[in-house]
């Protein structure tokens, strides 16, 4: 028996949750939440902090959204109203729970999770994402007062291009500056205050946590990691998709550079179809099959399949991912990635 684990948002939605709900809740929120992102890539990948974990951006921005009226209602209004699935995904998940055991693990708020189900019929036992309920937080009205002013002076730092930036000391002396002023904010000022408590309690699961999450469905299904095809797109699924593609499937779907950096297989695709066609070879044949059909993409299709995928634009791309087009794969995935879900949501990590 085989089985898929899937990141939700790339994969299966266009959405980034948390980027739409804090430029929802939050003046210049969209501001804001690109500059946490960039500081969780550099703590995540750059630093590597010692029990840091890809998405924490998820935890930061929680005391900003409660100091502006957010709740657990409010978030899922907002998610339910603002789902946007990508081309093909809602028949691609019923596709694969009727071939094998499938999860969604997926960094993004419960409330996220739940909307998706409720629209696509998905189980949501056979999920796993961020566990946050928003309402048993009190935050006191000076706290509030704090964090507002906060949010103004996070907003006037100067932002963190991490291009080229391998090491700390690579950061330009404006962008040392920032990272001080946010560690003196998230790791000292808030952690100190009453709402600090959100940031102790909520545990998003991106990186380790998502691991842990294959670990527990295969746990649950009796599969070894040899029979695990996962699916990711960005830096919170780097140490899933390490740990899959020993033995198991490892594939990148209009991945950014730190997916396709982790994946053995390249999915550049304006349509989910592609993961329809790899899961059923997997199922059926095995990953030496799989790669053998990457290899000769599109060539080996049934004439009505190949048919369908050729009225795509642009044509679903697979290929192995290689040292030597690794570049090139990342451009064309970034590219596509952006045309899917958007300029912004494509930059982020």
């Amino acid at each position: 028996m085989k089985q898929v684990n899937l990141d939700c948002e790339g994969p299966i939605t266009k959405n980034d949750n948390a980027l739409e709900i804090s430029r929802y809740f939050l003046p210049e929120g969209e501001k804001f939440f690109f500059l946490l992102s960039r500081y969780d890539d550099f703590l995540a990948d750059i630093i590597k902090r010692k029990g840091y974990r890809a998405g924490t951006t998820l935890a930061f921005i929680l005391p900003f959204l409660k100091a502006y009226g957010a709740s657990n209602k409010t978030i899922k209004d907002y998610s339910r109203n603002h789902l946007n699935l990508v081309p093909g995904a809602k028949k691609t998940l019923s596709y694969l729970r009727e071939k094998m055991p499938t999860f969604i693990i997926s960094t993004s708020y419960q409330h996220y999770i739940e909307a998706l189900c409720d629209a696509t019929g998905f189980p949501v036992k056979n999920t796993y994402s961020t566990i946050l309920d928003l309402d048993k937080y009190k935050i006191l009205r000076e706290e509030t007062k704090r964090l507002k002013k906060l949010l103004q002076e996070i907003i006037a730092l100067p932002s963190l291009n991490l291009s080229g930036v391998k090491k700390k000391e690579d950061l330009s002396l404006k962008m040392q500056k920032t990272v001080q002023q946010l560690n003196e904010i998230f790791q000292k000022e808030i952690p100190s205050m009453e709402c600090g408590r959100i940031l102790k309690e909520v545990n998003p699961v991106g990186g380790e946590e998502k691991v842990k999450a294959v670990l527990d469905s295969i746990q649950k299904t009796g599969v070894k990691l040899r029979d695990v095809m996962y699916v990711g797109d960005s830096i919170t699924d780097v140490e899933a998709l390490n740990l899959v593609k020993e033995g198991g499937l490892a594939i990148s779907f209009n991945g950014n550079a730190y997916a396709l950096r982790a994946a053995e297989i390249a999915c550049i695709s304006p349509h989910t179809l592609p993961l329809e066609i790899l899961a059923e070879v997997f199922c059926q044949e095995g990953k030496k099959e799989v790669l053998n059909l990457v290899k000769k993409w599109p060539n080996t299709l049934g004439r009505k399949t190949k048919e369908k995928i050729l009225t795509f634009k642009p044509s679903p791309q697979l290929e192995i991912i290689k040292r030597n087009n690794l570049t090139d794969l990342i451009k064309k995935s970034e590219k596509m990635r952006k045309e899917l879900r958007g300029e912004i949501v494509g930059k982020l990590g």
